[in-house]
């Protein structure tokens, strides 16, 4: 009698309890005692180019409205990213520079280097970093024996004297443990940014959905304690003020609170301040051991901040003690001629986009007459003053 499988079984469907429809996958069980062949499923027919088409449509609708609001905020393309890889390249080619700048963000957004080029013919590496102690970039630029120019310190007081190294610390152990695949995601990041305004590192979905936390716990700083985008930056760290926090009350408010009226919780003792003069000294003569120089630069700060700056660092105990202790040479915001005084600070800590020029065109030209290391151009531009600051802000929002 013939097996009541055995058709089924030359087909190679079983018929058995529990047994497969034909074409879907067969496995150990469904073929008792006998070899088994590799497990197959029959894949459905699809339109797949209607697929890609409407995967593609999808992707430019939701990249198009991204970007829609992202400008609508006041985001722009060519906004790029200020990561530890590209302050480490700016470091690696500041060996053979004739000139470097180093601090906080004051000296990083007030100093136009268009200007400084303009001027000198000479375009500074830029390797000043927000929140940071000017000490420790100074320090960093004495342990490099390949730097042999000119180093131009900008600082605020309480930032240079403070008792920690601040973000920049961050920054140059990250540094020094660049990879190739970090450098190449920079690279990425920056040829996308220069062409979309919605990649903004400060605007990424994470970090706007933590900000609508209420900040209802008392005691412990929340999400509208930390400081929020404030700057634009553009190729090889030239940096602004971004344009909303001039022109957007709600921004401009923001980032005001953010600086906690630079009161900080420690006391500046004069063994903290004679602690950091005593570093930067012997930087400074490791500097000129090997054949560069050192000068400093402090930029402006409105009067709500430097009254509580001058409480705590003051001016003859900080800023006079250092020159005087180092030997070096400085420009101070306050001994600017009349036309550079009085310069726009909307979040009154640095100077906005237009008056960044006025700024660097007058500590530039005081550093040369303090300094041979610094030689105005023959044909260098007239100087500018606050009318220029003025007349720029006015241009920019017609």
């Amino acid at each position: 009698m013939p097996s009541s499988t055995s058709s089924s079984e030359e087909r190679g469907v079983l018929h058995h309890e529990g047994a497969l429809p034909a074409g879907l996958r067969l496995t150990a069980s469904d073929r008792p005692g006998e070899a088994q062949p590799v497990p197959t499923r029959d894949i459905p027919k699809q339109p797949w180019g209607k697929l890609a088409f409407a995967v593609a449509v999808t992707l430019l609708i939701g990249t198009s409205l991204l970007e829609w609001n992202a400008r609508r905020i006041g985001l722009r393309a060519g906004d790029l990213d200020n990561s530890e890889t590209d302050w480490a390249n700016e470091r690696a080619l500041s060996a053979g520079a004739p000139v470097a700048i180093v601090g906080d963000s004051r000296i990083l957004f007030d100093t136009d280097l268009n200007r400084f080029e303009q001027l000198t013919g000479v375009r500074p590496i830029q390797l000043a970093i927000h929140g940071t102690s000017a000490l420790t970039l100074l320090q960093d630029v004495a342990a490099n024996p390949d730097f042999k120019g000119l180093l131009i310190v900008g600082l605020s007081d309480t930032m240079f004297f403070q008792p920690f190294d601040g973000y920049g610390g961050y920054i140059h152990k990250r540094a020094q443990y660049e990879s190739p695949a970090k450098r190449a995601s920079a690279q990425i990041d920056h040829f996308l940014q220069r062409r979309l305004a919605y990649l903004d590192s400060n605007h990424r979905l994470s970090v706007v959905a933590a900000r609508l936390d209420p900040n209802y716990r008392r005691g412990l700083d929340g999400p509208y304690d930390d400081v929020w985008k404030v700057q634009e930056v553009g190729e090889r760290r030239e940096t602004h003020m971004w344009s909303q926090v001039e022109t957007n009350p709600l921004v401009q408010a923001h980032a005001r609170y953010a600086w906690k009226g630079f009161k900080e919780d420690y006391p500046f003792t004069p063994q903290m301040i004679a602690g950091g003069i005593a570093k930067a000294v012997k930087a400074v003569a490791t500097i000129r051991a090997r054949g560069g120089e050192v000068v400093f630069v402090r930029p402006p700060s409105d009067v709500h901040l430097r009254v509580n700056e001058e409480a705590q660092v003051p001016k003859v105990k900080g800023w006079d003690a250092l020159l005087r202790a180092t030997g070096a040479v400085g420009v101070h915001n306050d001994d600017l001629p009349p036309q550079a005084q009085n310069l726009t600070m909307p979040e009154w800590s640095h100077l906005n986009r237009a008056c960044a020029p006025v700024f660097t065109d007058a500590y530039v030209r005081a550093l040369a007459r303090l300094t041979p290391r610094i030689t105005l151009v023959a044909n260098a531009p007239a100087p500018l003053g606050r009318v220029d600051c003025i007349a720029a802000q006015i241009a920019s929002k017609s």
